[in-house]
């Protein structure tokens, strides 16, 4: 038997003010994403923007249903809007914010799983690396590639 190690970096930032500037830009869409969500059931509201590689930005907000799980991420909601309208145009970027209660929670809200898939499967397609800005009140992190926050990509009917 040979033990492996999975290592992940990323940025920690304490305010929105030390990102770049396009980044800061982006996650100030996802923050005014989160008024578009309709999420009455769990009241947690979630806003997502993308800028592709041409520097469009896109965004998309979480929107439930009563009849669970009829819904949709943030997330995938942005993605596939981008997908839809912007075909051939790879993304390059993901902000993700999320409120309750009108107010930007303090710690960042990370992708659930079928998101971070769907962003393996845009990164793949666009032949370069997405990085996601997950965005918090008091703290934001900053990973560089999808491959970060889902380090074993299901990849294996593609190959």
């Amino acid at each position: 038997m040979d033990r492996k190690e999975i290592n992940i970096r990323y940025a920690e930032y304490c305010s929105i003010q030390e990102l770049s500037d396009s980044d800061r830009e982006l996650a100030s869409e996802a923050i005014l994403a989160t008024a578009n969500s309709y999420a009455p059931y769990s009241n947690f509201h979630v806003g997502a923007a993308i800028r592709l590689a041409d520097g469009t930005i896109v965004t998309g907000a979480n929107q439930e249903n009563i009849a669970y799980p009829s819904g949709l991420c943030a997330e995938r909601t942005a993605m596939f809007y981008a997908a839809a309208k912007y075909p051939d145009t790879p993304m390059k970027t993901i902000a993700i914010a999320a409120s309750s209660d009108g107010v930007l929670c303090p710690e960042p809200a990370t992708p659930c799983g079928a998101c971070r898939q769907v962003m393996a499967e845009y990164q793949t397609k666009g032949g370069s690396p997405i990085s996601i800005i997950l965005v918090g009140s008091e703290k934001i992190w900053k990973f560089d590639r999808v491959d970060d926050i889902l380090p074993l990509i299901f990849d294996s009917l593609g190959k």
